[in-house]
């Protein structure tokens, strides 16, 4: 390690993925739902999305669940149902518990009647939202997601945090090793991104966020505390203004919020702050979980044969000048999962903090990381 850097240890997804189980039940979440919520976070490290890995255990989940404000124990409740359709009832439980089962809800019935549907209410942060779009393209179905979340975006021509970054993914089964799968906000960046930033100690690159006069801010940690305030307010998907199309990011943004809200008749936008007379309450999440059942259109073979063919041919398109490869969605994930498979994933020294009082105040001893003494 050159002088001047900071250490960063690599460890083993197995042990970190163990840890993160093993954290979720010693603050009250039943075993078999704590295995879901590790599996979602660990999911996020191996394709290197480290902004909603095991760096959101604390203050995130671990946090949430000593103040009360997210409930250990899930209750999944199913209160309107049809045949290609359900709202569900999340009664402020384990959003990855509650994102898996929607999903499943949705894979069951599409595969009896083409496709299904689920909307949301009453949930809590759900993790990498491609992870629920993966399930689908594991039982050969195209799946969709989206979730809205605290206030954070403001709309082109405001500077008021008022949509949350409302990801918007789509996951497509493919003849590659690998899922063409788009997982992103329809913000520039996305607040587990900016936490990312601090724990590096870094500041941010111009344009991700603007201050109550429009103007762009870069001190991170100052940032994350803003937003809450909502004093600071991140650029929707294209930036300040129209000249580029930062409205379109506002409009998909807006669309992810309907559909996360009205569709289940939930709360939205400012009823997401997660405050009420000053006081932290639950966030009252919404989600949409779609999965589609390719043979009901077409045999799945030659669908996944196509839409590799489509990205292989968009790899092979003629390269911009000093560039050396063109990438389709979701190969950068593999391509990182390929890196990390053996050697696991990376702990600064932020992280390393973390991990160590989890471990301390959950009596977890027993869990040994390359930072211990030997």
């Amino acid at each position: 390690m050159a002088s001047g850097q900071e250490r960063i240890d690599w460890v083993p997804f197995d042990a970190l993925e163990r840890f993160m189980r093993d954290v979720f039940v010693a603050v009250g979440v039943p075993p078999e739902d704590a295995a879901v919520c590790a599996e979602v976070l660990i999911t996020a490290d191996k394709r290197g999305i480290e902004s909603h890995g095991i760096g959101r255990m604390k203050p995130i989940y671990y946090d949430r669940l000593k103040q009360g404000i997210q409930f250990a124990r899930t209750e999944f409740e199913i209160v309107r149902e049809g045949p290609t359709t359900a709202v569900v009832d999340g009664h402020h439980g384990m959003g990855h518990v509650i994102g898996q089962r929607a999903m499943q809800l949705c894979i069951d019935k599409a595969r009896r009647y083409g496709l299904g549907m689920v909307a949301v209410r009453n949930s809590t942060h759900y993790g990498i939202a491609g992870y629920y779009s993966i399930m689908a393209c594991q039982a050969g179905m195209i799946g969709m997601t989206g979730s809205n979340a605290r206030p954070s975006i403001a709309p082109t021509f405001g500077v008021e945090n008022m949509l949350g970054t409302n990801p918007m993914t789509f996951g497509l089964p493919t003849d590659e090793d690998f899922p063409f799968v788009i997982d992103c906000a329809t913000s520039v960046s996305q607040r587990g991104k900016i936490e990312w930033y601090e724990r590096e100690g870094k500041q941010l690159p111009p344009g991700w966020v603007i201050d109550e006069q429009g103007r762009t801010r870069t001190d991170t940690a100052q940032i994350l505390k803003d937003l809450v305030k909502g004093t600071a307010a991140l650029t929707p998907l294209g930036g300040l203004g129209e000249e580029t199309a930062g409205y379109k990011g506002y409009g998909y943004a807006t669309v992810v919020e309907m559909l996360c809200a009205a569709l289940q008749q939930g709360a939205f936008m400012k009823g997401l702050l997660g405050f009420e007379g000053g006081k932290p309450v639950p966030y009252k999440l919404g989600h949409f979980f779609l999965a589609i059942d390719v043979e009901a259109f077409c045999p799945l073979q030659d669908f996944k044969r196509l839409t590799g063919e489509i990205c292989r041919q968009l790899r092979a398109s003629k390269k911009a000048p000093g560039a050396t490869r063109i990438y389709t969605a979701g190969e950068k994930e593999h391509l990182v999962w390929l890196e990390r498979k053996d050697k696991g994933a990376p702990v600064n020294g932020a992280l390393r903090k973390h991990i160590d009082v989890m471990r301390q105040e959950c009596k977890l001893g027993g869990h040994r990381f390359p930072w211990d003494p030997a």
